[in-house]
């Protein structure tokens, strides 16, 4: 049996450690037929659009796409390439897991949480008004009379959205992953005590889904406790629910517990496609250096297998890059106690030891 994947470069960095994905996929046996997509400055180049039309319609037709990362400027009128895809093919749940690896320093050991993120919602849903235009002016006013707080009259306003239909769909499909991955707890995330309309209405509609599972244990935190938590004993925590914004940061945060974004892979999934990627960016400065980790990239590629049903290979590759980094040899300068150890391998040569390794299995 095979499968097509359509396979997003990316830019800076990205395709190299895609290429080192790749390779690594298919030194476990699995059979995918890889259909090469642009988007980002590649795409840019080529066709004079970030996204092209046909880089959505290959992902539409083979359901699972895997990219590298691609640049998102700050401060400028375009949205993130990211958030597009997620919008255009309904990606509404993020999943990043953090845990840790032998042989990466991290501040923890022990730790393994999944992040689950909310994607289609909240203030990265782009609801965003511009200081001084005439809408903002206009809704500036209706705001404040219709709820009688004054707004700045020189403030740009961002709404959030929060549905019990996405909250509902979410928390779902946490408590069906601690089953399906035989995990203990899953956490909702949330502010209710300030905001009580959006993160009132995301923690209720939580605690009514975690009533159709009562053999998962379910809680919820306020926020910046679990910032608090997360730094002192993140041991604590198995399955995390959050909301975009939340999501986006803690996930971040988690990373940091592990190692760093250069061990953090992570997953977009809807219902009808999902699309793998490392959580950290494009690294432009190292582009085409053959320097930078590709692990997040290639446990994006361990997620991509699992969704597909490739069970057995996905962990085999999985204990090839844990092999690989606890013997500290052939691992990138990053992953060095010293980063600046001569004997620190470049991105290919790093994934040819990973390789080695699933070949010996």
């Amino acid at each position: 049996m095979s499968h097509k994947v359509t396979l997003i470069p990316g830019d800076g960095i990205g395709p190299e450690v895609t290429l080192a994905t790749r390779r690594c996929i298919d030194a476990t046996g699995v059979t995918i037929e890889w259909q090469e997509a642009l988007a980002g400055q590649p795409a840019l180049e080529a066709s004079g659009e970030l996204l092209p039309k046909a880089t959505l319609d290959s992902i539409k037709k083979n359901k699972v796409a895997i990219k590298g990362p691609i640049i998102t400027p700050i401060g400028s009128g375009f949205r993130s390439v990211n958030v597009a895809l997620r919008h255009a093919l309904d990606l509404s749940v993020c999943l990043r897991p953090a845990k840790t690896i032998a042989g990466v320093a991290a501040p923890h050991k022990n730790v393994d949480i999944i992040v689950l993120r909310e994607n289609s919602e909240d203030l990265y849903a782009g609801i965003e008004f511009f200081q001084g235009e005439e809408v903002t002016d206009k809704l500036i006013s209706q705001i404040s009379a219709a709820s009688g707080q004054e707004i700045r009259k020189d403030s740009a306003i961002s709404i959030k959205p929060i549905s019990i239909s996405a909250t509902r769909h979410i928390s779902r499909f946490a408590f069906e992953l601690a089953r399906k991955e035989s995990r203990k707890k899953v956490t909702c995330v949330h502010k209710a005590n300030i905001m009580k309309a959006t993160d009132g209405l995301w923690l209720h509609t939580f605690k009514e889904v975690a009533k159709e599972y009562p053999d998962i244990e379910a809680g919820d935190i306020i926020v910046d406790n679990l910032c608090m938590q997360l730094v002192t004993r993140p041991q604590n925590f198995d399955i995390l629910v959050l909301q975009n914004l939340y999501g986006d940061i803690i996930s971040d945060l988690c990373a940091g517990l592990v190692g760093g974004l250069g061990v953090a892979p992570g997953a977009n999934i809807g219902d009808e496609y999902a699309v793998f990627e490392p959580v950290h960016g494009s690294a432009p400065k190292y582009t085409g250096k053959n320097k930078v980790n590709p692990t997040a990239t290639i446990l994006s590629g361990v997620l991509m297998l699992k969704h597909l049903g490739y069970t057995r290979e996905a962990c085999c590759l999985e204990k090839a890059v844990e092999e690989v980094i606890a013997e500290g040899k052939a691992v990138t300068y990053d992953l060095k106690a010293d980063r600046d150890d001569p004997a620190a391998v470049g991105t290919s040569q790093m994934a040819d030891a990973i390789i080695k390794k699933i070949k010996s299995h």
